[in-house]
């Protein structure tokens, strides 16, 4: 078990923040992954079977519906595509810009399911799937507007307790694939 996932967990329910059911069973995120895919990473499962946060902007992993879940783990993605669309991102590892749109949405759809796949924590903020891995950053991502805003769970957590609070920016440097290359300040 990881400790940074389980202390996260343990931490936000200290704080009373957001209501907190039971964790995940072992069960219910072999069947989550299952379903949609994709592995959490370690620190991440940890945290959702340590306790599961159910309040505002949170999946619920156990009862937010099929179409809800779906549309959080999409919006990473879809907001690449709107971004290709209407304000012209283009990420230089995908060669030269197709001239039309339609052309260029369908490249950039072929390349970002090689990407990997990001999951949500809250709101917009993500971390990575993959089992084997812990301690990423937690990334806040908008379009293409890609920020680390914690330097681990624990960390993103503890920003939480105090919001208003001047805090020093995380000193994490993010190395997901792609999602790195477009941090932002």
């Amino acid at each position: 078990m990881s400790r940074l996932g389980a202390d996260a967990a343990t931490r936000l329910a200290a704080l009373g923040v957001v209501p907190m059911a039971p964790g995940l069973s072992d069960d219910e995120v072999a069947q989550i992954e299952s379903s949609y895919g994709f592995t959490f990473a370690d620190d991440h499962r940890d945290f959702l079977t340590t306790a599961l946060p159910v309040g505002e902007a949170w999946p619920n992993w156990r009862a937010d519906g099929r179409r809800s879940l779906d549309k959080h783990l999409r919006l990473p993605v879809d907001g690449i595509l709107f971004a290709v669309e209407w304000k012209q991102f283009w990420d230089d590892a995908w060669g030269r810009r197709p001239a039309r749109m339609k052309d260029a949405l369908r490249s950039a759809v072929y390349q970002l399911a090689r990407v990997p796949r990001m999951v949500p924590v809250h709101s917009q903020c993500y971390l990575p799937a993959g089992h084997g891995s812990s301690g990423h950053p937690v990334l806040s991502i908008y379009q293409a507007d890609i920020r680390v805003i914690a330097d681990d769970l624990l960390d993103y957590v503890n920003r939480l307790s105090v919001p208003e609070a001047p805090v020093p920016q995380p000193t994490s440097v993010s190395t997901v694939d792609f999602w790195s290359d477009h941090v932002t300040a």
